[in-house]
């Protein structure tokens, strides 16, 4: 599923931009995203605490094949969409799949500690993380080579393949019952209210995650890639999906090393260092006019990345009781996996208002405040052992 994601974001960003020229565009494609995924994650936290949580990703998935499918039609003869109504049909489409990612993260979040013993948490989230990054290593140089060397119909139906072979392998894979729980709330309004509460009175899971928010929000440059690739470094589609993966290849690299030898001493303090050193990874990257000190940046950019993710997830899935992970994940993609798409579209704004390259310059400079603000607030984050 990651690598059908990946490779489809890499495709979809390209088709924009040939088809507008504007890396507005690129940013409209982050908030097409967010805004249903936004407003459905409290709900969909809810449902991830008394629904099945199998039944609910596999639900995603389908709707998912449904939207690449689309995306795959568009491209054929059969369609006149594209022609018509330019990227529109693109954008209604990434607007449906949004409310997928809404649903399917709480469920998945959750669902993943209900497969292993609590003792191994730690482990087992490093070893998810290495999967998916390898996967989204992979996704992102798939779509550029077979963009670039077959064009965007074959891209599409490769992606739609691997979609299909997600959700066979999925359906393989044992359900598990909804976790008993202990709670006095019985309304959905309660139940949301308490995984909110739970968050906001954590100094640690809130610090945490406050901190990845701003980070990704400002910091991130993937969105306008395809205008580093094409326009800055005067490249093609092979060269993006490159820098598309070179985060990724970073993380799952400092992902294997820490399934290792886990961050335990001082884990704090090492993830607003490492949060700081992606700040000074995207400034590298926005002047760089060399291709491989390019890809080098976002390459140290993903291990950073990674390292704050890995501790992150540890610290919530530890912290935070069985029956209460669906909401608790909610909050989270509300604070972390919605600012994705939230800092495509403020990457997309500020390219326009600021240039391309002053706009990434702005966002690491930010990055790196908000580290310095969030160590002065935050002093248990600071202290904070993983052993």
């Amino acid at each position: 599923m990651t690598l059908s994601i990946q490779m489809q974001t890499v495709v979809v960003g390209w088709q924009i931009y040939d088809l507008t020229k504007d890396p507005l565009a690129l940013g409209l494609i982050g908030l097409a995203e967010f805004l249903p995924s936004i407003s459905v994650s409290l709900i969909a936290g809810h449902v991830a605490d008394i629904v099945p949580r199998k039944r609910i990703i596999l639900s995603c998935m389908f709707l998912l094949l449904f939207c690449t499918t689309s995306l795959f039609y568009f491209t054929t003869d059969l369609s006149t969409f594209l022609s018509r109504y330019n990227a529109l049909p693109i954008y209604i489409v990434i607007f449906i799949s949004g409310f997928a990612r809404g649903f399917i993260g709480p469920s998945l979040f959750s669902f993943m500690p209900q497969l292993v013993s609590r003792e191994i948490y730690a482990n087992a989230i490093t070893w998810n993380s290495s999967t998916w990054q390898a996967a989204a290593v992979g996704g992102p140089a798939l779509g550029g080579l077979i963009y670039g060397f077959h064009g965007i119909s074959i891209s599409y139906f490769t992606d739609l393949s691997l979609m299909i072979i997600a959700i066979t392998l999925m359906s393989f894979v044992k359900s598990r019952p909804v976790p008993p729980s202990d709670e006095s709330a019985n309304s959905i309004l309660e139940r949301i209210k308490v995984g909110i509460k739970f968050v906001f009175t954590n100094q640690l899971i809130l610090s945490a995650i406050s901190l990845d928010l701003f980070a990704v929000l400002f910091g991130g440059a993937v969105a306008l890639l395809p205008v580093f690739a094409k326009d800055i470094l005067n490249e093609g589609p092979q060269a993006l999906g490159y820098l598309r993966a070179a985060p990724a290849l970073g993380a799952v690299t400092m992902a294997v090393i820490m399934a290792y030898k886990p961050i335990k001493q001082k884990a704090g303090l090492k993830m607003l260092a490492a949060v700081a050193g992606f700040g000074v990874a995207m400034i590298v990257f926005a002047v760089s006019k060399n291709f491989w000190l390019s890809f080098a940046a976002l390459l140290l950019s993903g291990v950073f990345d990674s390292i704050s993710v890995i501790i992150r997830s540890t610290l919530v899935h530890t912290l935070t009781p069985e029956s209460m992970k669906g909401r608790v994940s909610a909050v989270n993609n509300i604070f972390v996996g919605s600012s994705n798409e939230l800092g495509a579209f403020e990457s997309g704004v500020a390219a326009r208002l600021l240039g391309v390259v002053p706009s990434v310059i702005f966002g690491g400079c930010m990055t790196l405040l908000v580290v310095a603000v969030t160590r002065i607030k935050a002093k248990k984050l600071e202290s904070l052992d993983l052993d």
